[in-house]
């Protein structure tokens, strides 16, 4: 399945709503599940981004369906970037002429 890392900052809604944070965290992840897909790993970070999450899910079809969903809600915007394993790109690497 593919992997997805997601690097959000939080809106003004979200920072407002700072203490609710974690339960939204935990609804998030059992969305991700109830789509087929998984939290692998979250992290608050300090920089230019707030949150760090990475995913896995059957599709892109299925992650960028989530991050609409997740958007909507109000309390973060997301960059979100498809990332590739190691064995995948050994893969790549090994076709290049």
């Amino acid at each position: 399945m593919p992997y997805y890392v997601s690097l959000m900052n939080l809106t003004e809604q979200g920072l407002k709503d700072i203490k609710n944070a974690p339960a939204r965290l935990a609804e998030s992840e059992k969305a991700l599940q109830a789509v087929g897909a998984r939290l692998v790993a979250f992290y608050m970070v300090m920089g230019a981004y707030d949150y760090v999450a990475i995913t896995e899910g059957p599709s892109d079809e299925v992650a960028a369906t989530f991050l609409l969903n997740l958007g909507m809600q109000g309390n973060v915007r997301t960059l979100t970037m498809k990332a590739f394993t190691q064995e995948q790109v050994a893969g790549f690497v090994k076709n290049l002429p």
